[in-house]
């Protein structure tokens, strides 16, 4: 792993939930990263930076966010893997390692699922396989309408997702890290960030029975201090999915990537190439 960097470009590519932005660059095996809810491509900007010399980096600004074309109703998350696919086949790809944190961890088991023979390894992050809680629902449900009340979400609601996105360390030792998140959430657009919350969150599938069909390797990871989806969930989804690990990250909740980068590319690292 070398810390050596060159500039990605971006391009929009057309998928089955509008064009998607992505930021490409590298050479070799390619690794295609999806973010959280509520962040862009660039929450994987630091990692990228330990594998571009090595690797194809794809860095996805998801449906709905960044410079991606904004969401107008919801979606599934098989239309997430054919959005997936979509990128893969407009840059020629037949396969790709996959990296995920959050939303992109929970789609990534449905694309290691569906599409095995376009996934190579997968390293899914601060995820689970359930369905949202009654708790969670009314949460995110309760954000929502106050956000549209004050007409974006602003700094009270800001201070409710940090809280639920960074834990006790990243708080009081990574103020670069508070600044970037909240920087990130209060430019999302609100309508289409709605759509996409309203999918990933309310009517996220239980992925428990089909979690068993997933045969490539898969590496489940999970941030010690991460409140949305505590430790028990990312263990509890490594145990269904066979040829599966679990990696539990002390320091970190459930921004892991950005809240601790150097660690995070070493465990990516380990997984796909230290082998």
């Amino acid at each position: 792993m070398t810390g050596s960097f060159a500039p990605l470009r971006a391009r929009l590519v057309d998928t089955a939930l509008g064009r998607v932005r992505v930021q490409v660059g590298g050479s070799g095996e390619p690794i295609l990263f999806w973010p959280s809810l509520l962040m862009t491509g660039d929450m994987w900007s630091e990692v990228a930076k330990n594998f571009v010399a090595r690797s194809s980096i794809i860095l996805v600004d998801p449906p709905g966010h960044g410079g991606s074309q904004a969401l107008t109703q919801t979606f599934t998350f098989s239309d997430c893997v054919r959005c997936i696919v979509g990128v893969l086949d407009s840059l020629g790809l037949e396969h790709a390692h996959f990296v995920g944190n959050s939303w992109g961890g929970m789609i990534g088991a449905t694309f290691a699922a569906t599409y095995p023979d376009r996934v190579g390894r997968s390293v899914l992050m601060n995820c689970t396989a359930g369905p949202a809680s009654i708790r969670q629902k009314i949460q995110y449900g309760m954000l929502l309408r106050m956000a549209h009340l004050l007409g974006g979400i602003r700094p009270p609601l800001t201070r409710s997702v940090l809280k639920a996105f960074l834990g006790p360390t990243t708080l009081q030792t990574r103020s670069d890290v508070v600044a970037q998140v909240r920087s990130a959430v209060e430019t999302v657009d609100l309508i289409s960030g709605s759509w996409a919350v309203k999918s990933v969150v309310s009517r996220r599938p239980d992925q428990r029975p089909s979690s068993g069909n997933i045969r490539t390797p898969l590496l489940a990871v999970a941030g010690a201090e991460d409140a949305t989806f505590p430790p028990p969930q990312a263990i509890a989804m490594s145990q269904a999915i066979p040829n599966s690990s679990i990696r539990v990250l002390d320091g970190v909740a459930h921004l892991a990537a950005l809240e601790n980068p150097t660690l995070v590319s070493s465990v990516i690292n380990e997984f796909l190439f230290d082998r």
